[in-house]
């Protein structure tokens, strides 16, 4: 009996190529790429021994480390796992509730308000960058940020350029740390965030920026930076890092991904 490959197969043998794809490109994101390699290089060398060339004593060895590999699994990569359950749960409340929203509200006005607080947000980073003042801003999207809110000093204002301005001020007892948007209100200043544990961020880049890698890392929010050492504005979103953009850029940006 000849070995045979149906369409099943090749279907399996795709979604399995895909699942390894993207959990590679997460795992790239955070840093952990290299230990992904050596995990599926393991797997291959005891797919060899096992199956193919059935070395008995030494793949029973590669047997007893499979056999409590899905517990070294869940220890070695606890919070990609649990990134991706809430990146996945996330996507599915957003959906639901924008498509809900479109049946019975009126998105268009809704449109107008988010346009108009995201203008205020970024001519507040065009006149932080101007003065090299240092900010780091947080757009909640689907993911809660309550955890990291309470961290900080609550504020609960209308979103305004010139209150972000002086919340970040040098001299303000807010200016260090993260201010926290969510709701179409400056939720909380001050607020302490992640730092991101990526070993190949540059290290030009200061706390400012890794503390936006880890938020966005660990959530589905948007952080924006603007460095206090060079004005410049950048933005992390789904744990990746954009630099040195105009504030036209930005507003594009943030049109497209909170719309």
């Amino acid at each position: 009996m000849g070995f045979q490959i149906g369409l099943k197969d090749i279907i399996d043998i795709f979604l399995v190529a895909i699942l390894l794809y993207q959990t590679f490109q997460l795992l790239k994101r955070t840093g952990a790429a290299n230990i992904f390699m050596g995990i599926l290089t393991f797997i291959i060398c005891w797919l060899l021994v096992s199956y193919v060339f059935k070395m008995e004593l030494l793949g029973g060895i590669f047997d007893r480390v499979v056999s409590v590999g899905a517990f070294a699994l869940i220890v070695l990569f606890q919070d990609e796992i649990r990134r991706f359950f809430s990146r996945l749960g996330s996507r599915q409340r957003g959906s639901v509730f924008y498509a809900l929203k479109r049946f019975f509200g009126n998105v268009s006005n809704e449109k107008e308000k988010l346009d108009f607080d995201l203008v205020q947000v970024v001519l507040a980073c065009r006149n932080l960058s101007k003065t090299s003042t240092g900010a780091l801003i947080i757009l909640t999207r689907n993911n809660s940020l309550d955890f990291y809110a309470h961290s900080g000093e609550q504020i609960n204002a209308n979103i305004n350029s010139r209150l972000i301005e002086n919340i970040f001020f040098k001299n303000s007892p807010l200016h260090d740390g993260a201010l926290i948007i969510s709701n179409r209100k400056l939720k909380a200043a001050a607020c302490i965030l992640p730092v991101s544990k990526n070993q190949t961020i540059p290290k030009r880049m200061g706390l400012r920026h890794r503390a936006a890698l880890g938020v966005t890392e660990n959530t589905d929010a948007i952080a924006i930076v603007v460095s206090e050492e060079t004005g410049h504005i950048s933005y992390a979103h789904n744990g990746q890092l954009t630099v040195n953009l105009k504030p036209e850029q930005l507003e594009h940006f943030l049109s497209e991904e909170m719309a």
